[in-house]
């Protein structure tokens, strides 16, 4: 079946989930890992943009890991396996190490007293620190192998730090920016584990245009990140 963008567009699915997915690169042959599934919607299109071997995709929610088997289901996707678990218990279900690891992490901090516990795990450093994201990720990966993220631009130095700490050094990134008028919001990183200090700057992505509205660019990577 094909995924509509207005479903994209529901419950939490943004354009970061989407940049990400276009953004993440594997082989055929790979096994990849997911962190923080939630509705399983990167995943997916991974699966449907990239192919890959095997794809783990960890959810800690129970409520969440349900959703993303079913729609797992729906797309009739053999390659992806939901894991409900913490992504640190990696170890029950992965025997060796993997090519590939993305993740769009929680990043506030702070007070959580006004959100909902389910909210405060897929928005809240608490339960998916920066520091625990980075080591889990470095464990999980082979030599060489690549890790994908997308962070709060505003927080870009304390990402590379951590990320430089646990040996996964950005090699690739782009910034994107709701419009020409405005600062980016978010940076996308690929980092490869175990790589040299060399890191390219990808051009600005620019995602609305001044009314609000997607640009043409970013209309296109929905289209074809979703056609099965």
């Amino acid at each position: 079946m094909d995924l509509r963008l207005d479903d994209l567009m529901l419950d939490g699915f943004t354009s970061d989930s989407v940049l990400l997915a276009n953004f993440v690169s594997a082989k055929k042959s790979n096994t990849c890992v997911e962190i923080g599934t939630g509705s399983g919607i990167i995943s997916i299109l991974v699966s449907h943009k990239q192919n890959p071997k095997k794809i783990y995709a960890f959810e800690i929610q129970k409520k969440y890991s349900d959703i993303a088997q079913k729609n797992v289901e729906l797309n009739n996707l053999t390659n992806i396996e939901i894991i409900n678990d913490d992504i640190e218990n990696f170890y029950k279900y992965l025997q060796t190490e993997v090519d590939v690891v993305f993740c769009n992490p929680p990043y506030f901090d702070g007070e959580i007293s006004s959100l909902n516990e389910e909210i405060a795990y897929c928005k809240h450093q608490k339960y998916l620190s920066l520091e625990k994201l980075a080591k889990v990720s470095s464990k999980l990966l082979k030599f060489g192998g690549t890790f994908f993220v997308v962070y709060p631009a505003q927080k870009l130095c304390e990402l590379i730090c951590v990320l430089v700490k646990n040996n996964l050094m950005p090699k690739k990134m782009f910034f994107a920016q709701p419009t020409a008028q405005k600062n980016a919001n978010t940076v996308y990183v690929m980092c490869k584990k175990g790589g040299k200090f060399s890191v390219k700057i990808m051009p600005v992505l620019i995602t609305n245009d001044l009314d609000g509205n997607y640009i043409q660019t970013v209309q296109k990577l929905y289209r074809d990140e979703v056609k099965k």
